[in-house]
């Protein structure tokens, strides 16, 4: 039964409250890493930055994504949300329209850069905090995905073999610490193993490279015809690693 006990009441003066309260230290921590100086040295998509710069439409899309959004239109609920924008210091952030306009601008050779940038700063979390997490083995999951797609006349989409209309990208992953270090979009009838080996060999690079170690590869059954194993062993002679595609291991 319901009972009613003393209330009391405080009335508190303006208070400026935001439920993305983490994007702030998301925010410090690309900033500290250089990931905003970077993006704007070597991703040339503007002739003239007024008022934003390539890394503003960078992370405000990815911000956006981080608070729940799922499409362009949901960046006006940032704009209008006055802790966030003071949170992130910012007077302005690109609307959806302008933000379109950016993603337009992207060609292959473009988004290339893009993760690359991203990639050159992961190696100082690798250094520091995650060091623990990685420990003195990287595990890298190579794997495809089906993305559904509601539009009809997108270019690349296809029909998968779920019958699903879309696109499967291959996605490379360090499962240490659940990075997506490459994402390569792809028609949706594309099997998983497709154009990996190249995308392989610059995860391996990544991580062997800036962290010295071996690289523990897992892919499914399909990925033994990528080739390139003899390739991937060049990485790590003398090491003590395994390379393991659908079962099919060659140890190094």
């Amino acid at each position: 039964m319901l009972t009613s006990g003393k209330i009391s009441y405080e009335i508190g003066g303006n208070v400026e409250a935001t439920p993305f309260g983490g994007v702030f230290a998301m925010h410090r921590l690309v900033t500290r890493l250089g990931l905003v100086k970077a993006i704007d040295a070597e991703l040339k998509l503007l002739k003239i930055h007024l008022p934003y710069h390539e890394s503003d439409h960078v992370l405000n899309l990815a911000y956006n994504v981080l608070t729940g959004g799922t499409r362009l239109e949901d960046i006006d609920r940032l704009r209008n949300d006055v802790p966030y924008m003071n949170g992130l210091g910012a007077k302005l952030i690109p609307d959806p329209t302008t933000a379109g306009d950016f993603l337009r601008r992207f060609t292959e050779a473009d988004l290339l850069v893009l993760m690359n940038v991203i990639n050159s700063v992961r190696p100082q979390l690798w250094r520091g905090r995650g060091q623990d997490l990685i420990g003195p083995v990287a595990y890298l999951d190579v794997d495809g995905t089906i993305v559904p797609t509601t539009g009809e006349l997108k270019g690349g989409m296809d029909i998968s073999y779920k019958g699903i209309w879309g696109y499967a990208p291959l996605l490379v992953t360090l499962a240490n610490t659940r990075e997506v270090l490459f994402l390569v979009n792809r028609s949706g009838n594309a099997p998983s193993h497709l154009d990996a080996a190249g995308w392989i060999d610059r995860a391996i690079e990544l991580v062997a490279v800036h962290r010295g170690q071996s690289a523990f590869v897992r892919g499914a059954g399909d990925f033994v015809h990528v080739g390139g194993a003899a390739g991937w062993a060049a990485w790590c002679v003398g090491a003590a690693g395994m390379v393991v595609l659908g079962g099919c291991g060659v140890r190094w």
